[in-house]
């Protein structure tokens, strides 16, 4: 602590500054806190996602209608859920790409020649 004059320097600059700021920062921390509790307590929560401008209503929008809960809310999550998921999420997804591969009956040889290697010396 310096002193001029016989007077501290910090007390009068720094104490407003640091008590405007420091109960700001607390009363905000403590309201996000009461307001992030008020939506667990409802099942919600925030998170953030990435996306283009022009599909920020549409997400917003989209957000509020599942957010309402109901059958409406139902329906449109199925729908999105199988429109999204597409055919990547069926069984034997793998063995359809390969038949409809343009080699399937091309008569390939892949038969492999068996050979006994090479010789080492340990």
């Amino acid at each position: 602590m310096t002193s001029y004059q016989g007077k501290t320097a910090w007390p009068s600059v720094v104490c407003p500054i640091f008590c405007a700021f420091g109960r700001a920062a607390t009363t905000g921390s403590l309201e996000l806190k009461n307001y992030r509790d008020r939506l667990t307590e409802r099942g919600m929560g925030r998170f953030e996602v990435l996306g283009l401008d022009i599909d920020r209503d549409l997400i917003r929008s989209l957000a509020k209608w599942l957010a309402d809960g109901g059958p409406e809310a139902a329906r449109i999550r199925n729908l999105v859920s199988s429109s999204i998921a597409g055919e990547g999420s069926k069984k034997g997804g793998i063995l359809q790409a390969l038949r409809r591969s343009p080699l399937v009956g091309a008569d390939l040889d892949l038969a492999r020649s068996h050979e006994s290697g090479r010789k080492v010396k340990l």
